[in-house]
C-alpha cells in the first residue's frame, strides 16, 4: 500500500496560484487512481479532482473546473494538482487520496489511503 505525503499548501491572494504535490512512496503507484478532496472548516468534504491510474482520465467538480488542473507523473510518483485564480472559497484543507479499485468518475468513493491534509488560505 502507498503512503501520501502532500506538500505546497500556503497563503496567497484572490486570483493567484498555487501548485499542490502529493508524493507517493511503493513501487506500484500507477495502479492507485488518485484524487484531491478538501474541507474547508464547518464544512462536508469535497471531492475536487480525480485522475486515472494512468494519467489518462481526470474528473473535476464544477466548483473548479476550468481554474485546476490535475496530473501525475508515474515515473516520480507525484500527483499535482495546479490551482489558478483562487477564491476565499477555495480556503480549505486539501488532502490526496489513492485507491486500487477507484472509479473516479462515479464519485469520491471511500479511498483506501490518504495523506495528511495542506491548509490553502486565500486572502481576500
Amino acid at each position: 500500500q502507498v503512503q501520501l505525503v502532500e506538500s505546497g499548501g500556503g497563503l496567497v491572494q484572490a486570483g493567484g496560484s498555487l501548485r499542490l504535490a502529493c508524493a507517493a512512496s511503493g513501487s506500484t503507484f500507477s495502479s492507485y487512481a488518485m484524487g484531491w478532496f478538501r474541507q474547508a472548516p464547518g464544512k462536508e468534504r469535497e471531492f475536487v479532482s480525480g485522475i486515472s491510474g494512468s494519467g489518462g482520465s481526470t474528473y473535476y467538480a464544477n466548483s473548479v473546473k476550468g481554474r485546476f488542473t490535475v496530473s501525475r507523473d508515474n515515473d516520480k510518483n507525484i500527483m499535482s494538482l495546479q490551482m489558478n485564480s483562487l477564491q476565499p472559497e477555495d480556503t480549505a484543507v486539501y488532502y490526496c487520496a489513492a485507491d486500487r479499485r477507484w472509479n473516479i468518475h462515479s464519485g469520491p468513493g471511500d479511498p483506501e489511503v490518504w495523506g495528511q491534509g495542506t491548509l490553502v488560505t486565500v486572502s481576500s
